[in-house]
């Protein structure tokens, strides 16, 4: 399995000082930067675009961008945030009318593909994508808002997506998002989580780096209990 990453997600992130926020967390030991690009429509919320994810390219952050899109349609907008300086792009199988099309131009587009599963949404969407995408998205809450309660029903979908994962043989990373904290992370590590966002754990802690940390140290714990 692949070494475990922690993102956060700058939708809890203070967006006065965005670039020295994204600094900060990255400093204090995150992997990579987690975007929640939400259009209202798709979801209930109106968050971030592009031109962040640009402002961020040019305010010098060279770490993995994680781009999840919660928006209907996704192609029109792909192609803008692979030249803002996206590294993955994920989207819902839901709010694409042809789901292997996307990821086609995701990877088209020099990025590299995801696929999300609302805690509703069955995982047969894999019986014909997994081969294809680099990264599997479980939400542990359902989309639109941050700061919500970790739903513990999607522990086993993660585990189903680990053995697909695994019986496939290709490196695919299985991240999880929403209500991520330290007192729950070592449970999603042990179901076969590798990459792992927490958006108010973070931000809305005094000490990125204590945070971060003790976030790894419930991953170490919970892979030692696999």
């Amino acid at each position: 399995m692949a070494s475990p990453w922690i993102a956060p997600s700058i939708l809890s992130a203070d967006f006065a000082r965005l670039g020295a926020e994204v600094d900060a967390v990255l400093a204090a030991g995150a992997d990579l930067v987690h975007f929640d690009v939400m259009d209202n429509h798709y979801v209930p919320n109106l968050t971030i675009g592009p031109l962040v994810c640009e402002a961020l390219r040019k305010h010098g952050v060279k770490a993995p961008i994680d781009v999840h899109l919660m928006v209907k349609p996704v192609d029109r907008i792909v192609p803008d945030f692979a030249r803002a300086g996206a590294t993955y792009i994920s989207f819902h199988p839901e709010a694409s009318e042809h789901v292997d099309r996307t990821i086609a131009l995701i990877r088209e587009q020099g990025c590299r593909p995801g696929l999300v599963f609302n805690p509703a949404t069955p995982l047969e969407w894999l019986d014909y994508t997994l081969d294809k995408l680099d990264l599997v998205l479980l939400m542990s809450v359902n989309p639109g808002f941050g700061g919500q309660q970790f739903i513990p029903g999607v522990l086993p979908k993660i585990a189903a997506v680990r053995e697909r994962v695994r019986a496939l043989g290709r490196e695919i990373r299985v991240e999880v998002d929403g209500g991520i904290k330290s007192e729950n992370i070592a449970a999603v590590a042990r179901a076969g989580a590798d990459t792992f966002v927490a958006g108010s754990a973070i931000f809305g802690a005094k000490d990125y780096a204590a945070t971060i940390r003790a976030l790894r140290e419930g991953i170490a714990t919970g892979n030692a209990g696999r």
